[in-house]
């Protein structure tokens, strides 16, 4: 597999550039995965706008989707990053690993949540009916469901792009999952 140059901000379309300008003032400098969107001139802006969308999931289950996502689809950048955004969303590292495992047995809500974001990744959509079952049991509605679904292929987009890509990690590296006891 071929690696991919992260492209600077002199290497980008104009458009791009001013994105880039955006994110380094919003975040303090311009993530690999990020950059590597803007080999296309729509790709990032486009990325960006779908990740930034309205959802009636909180912030805090957003971040249980990405992870059992990534840890699914075994993107250690988004792991990684996912990670440091779990974190700043108020969970420990044991927490983290255990959603990363598609459960989380400290939160009832949260441990359906992780569940069926695992199952659904996993299943590529066949998902498991008890799950779903559960997910509705725990309080969730056919709007959480359906914005899950939509999250899920958020990440799952990011996660494709490293795993093709190889760029660089510039995020603390996420613990390995096997730390975890269930």
């Amino acid at each position: 597999m071929s690696t991919f140059n992260v492209p600077n901000r002199e290497e980008v379309s104009s458009n791009n550039q001013a994105i880039f300008d955006k994110l380094k003032n919003q975040l303090g400098f311009v993530p690999n995965l990020f950059a590597t969107y803007a080999h296309s001139e729509n790709a990032l802006g486009n990325y960006l706008t779908l990740s930034g969308a309205k959802t009636s999931l909180s912030a805090k289950e957003k971040e249980v989707v990405n992870l059992a996502v990534s840890q699914v689809n075994n993107c250690a950048y988004c792991l990684a990053a996912h990670t440091a955004i779990g974190k700043m969303n108020g969970f420990n590292d044991e927490q983290i690993l255990e959603i990363r495992s598609g459960a989380a047995t400290f939160d009832t809500k949260l441990n359906a949540l992780a569940a069926l974001a695992k199952n659904i990744t996993e299943n590529r959509g066949e998902t498991d009916e008890t799950v779903v079952n559960n997910f509705f049991k725990a309080g969730y509605t056919k709007e959480n469901l359906v914005d899950t679904i939509v999250l899920v292929g958020d990440k799952t987009i990011s996660n494709y792009l490293h795993r093709t890509t190889q760029v660089p990690v510039d995020f603390p590296a996420a613990l390995a999952l096997e730390t975890v006891e269930i």
